[in-house]
């Protein structure tokens, strides 16, 4: 695998991610669903993939930037489990609406899981790492400058939200209105 191809694939990557979060902000705007403090703390972990992402998509390929992938993917998956296993005991009502049968905190669990496996796919194909250069943004294929862009504004977007949700404090475990228009 080159260099090159490398960064396209974490730019896909990237735009993925960004894309799962995008539909999570629809829910929670379209559906009025607000994120509690789990799923709160699962978006970091997409938002920790996505800054493994663009490092390998700006400064190319390395290891340490698949380390802080795979470590948002577990701190994410750990989070989800979490999540799915406070929710499995019977008579335990559910948080949110189900997508396609599952439950955004389940689906996030999968998710986590092939970014785990797709990062150590990834790491074993030792060629990307040859003579790695720093890439200006001018100079990135289109792939690369949509996929800086839509990380940056689904980051700004969940810190906006996140503040709009719970201000300077502690997020509310069952939130039912935004601090900010409270």
């Amino acid at each position: 695998m080159t260099e090159s191809f490398s960064r396209q694939l974490n730019a896909l990557g990237a735009i993925a991610i960004s894309l799962v979060l995008a539909f999570a902000f629809y829910s929670q705007f379209a559906a009025g669903e607000l994120p509690c403090p789990l799923c709160l703390l699962q978006r970091v972990g997409f938002v920790a993939v996505m800054f493994g992402l663009l490092c390998n998509v700006i400064y190319g390929p390395r290891t340490s930037h698949y380390g802080i992938m795979l470590f948002g993917a577990l701190f994410g998956a750990a989070v989800a489990l979490r999540q799915v296993a406070l929710h499995v005991i019977p008579g335990t009502p559910f948080y949110g609406d189900p997508f396609l049968s599952y439950h955004f905190y389940t689906w996030a669990f999968i998710t986590f899981s092939v970014i785990i496996l797709g990062t150590g796919v990834m790491l074993s194909f030792s060629s990307q790492y040859q003579e790695v250069k720093h890439q200006s943004l001018s100079k990135m294929p289109l792939l690369s400058k949509l996929a800086v862009g839509a990380v940056l504004l689904v980051t700004l977007m969940n810190v906006l939200s996140t503040f709009a949700e719970c201000g300077p404090f502690e997020c509310p475990a069952d939130p039912v209105q935004y601090w900010l228009f409270n």
